[in-house]
């Protein structure tokens, strides 16, 4: 495959990513937004819906995630994650020269993808649901709120090294393990620090809100470029040194 076409393959799974994974975050804020008549305490993600609510945002994710890497996995290896393609570069394991268009197209699928559900949805989508973008949540600091989405992208990124990755790996069970491995990660820490473990899936909601009017949550974003990064690249590399035969 050409490059033009894996970068191709790489936007559209990230907008896959972002139209039904963070948009089925927006989706939540909007549905408890339109309780009758509001309260404090069943306004937001989490809070009168517990556990229940991300688990279904984390299921979103995991079937847009699975539904990517089976379609396109072959094209692209369906990275769809800037922290995953730069762990792999590192480890030697992705070409230098292909990791800037890789992320680049990640970065505008997933703009695209926050776009698309705003004109699907219409401006509540963006004033009431935020495009599902990420923030830590009150009582969480900007290191605590690192620390976990480094966490949860380790997790991620070690999964993805032992399913997809390694040759020894069993065929035909990536796609499913791993996007069941992000509904996992994004139940326990969504409320959290809204558990990102992707710079291109919090930059796409960030630039659309931006665009279109909503909140501008760009103080964040330093947040959801380090953590997943340094747990990927944490996790490529512990997974080649315990994985040495």
């Amino acid at each position: 495959m050409t490059l033009m076409k894996r970068c191709v393959a790489e936007l559209i799974g990230t907008c896959i990513l972002v139209y039904f994974g963070a948009g089925a975050a927006a989706i939540t804020l909007m549905i408890a937004h339109g309780s009758n008549p509001p309260t404090p305490f069943n306004i937001g993600i989490g809070v009168l819906g517990g556990l229940g609510d991300w688990f279904a945002i984390g299921m979103a994710f995991a079937i847009a995630i699975a539904a990517s890497i089976y379609a396109l996995g072959r094209i692209s290896g369906c990275h769809i994650n800037p922290a995953v393609t730069i762990a792999l570069w590192l480890s030697k394991k992705f070409p230098g020269n292909e990791v800037i268009p890789y992320i680049l197209a990640q970065c505008i699928g997933a703009t695209v993808g926050s776009f698309l559900f705003a004109g699907s949805v219409g401006m509540d989508a963006v004033l009431i649901g935020g495009l599902g973008a990420t923030a830590p949540f009150p009582g969480i600091s900007y290191g605590q709120a690192i620390l976990a989405e480094a966490i949860g992208t380790f997790v991620l990124m070690l999964t993805i090294m032992g399913v997809a990755v390694d040759s020894r790996a069993p065929p035909g069970f990536a796609g499913l393990i791993i996007g069941l491995t992000v509904g996992g990660i994004i139940t326990t820490s969504g409320n959290i620090s809204g558990s990102s473990l992707n710079p291109a899936r919090t930059f796409g909601p960030y630039l659309a809100d931006l665009v279109l009017g909503g909140t501008n949550l760009w103080m964040y974003f330093p947040i959801y470029v380090i953590g997943p990064i340094v747990g990927a690249v944490i996790a490529v590399f512990l997974y080649s040194w315990i994985s040495q035969e």
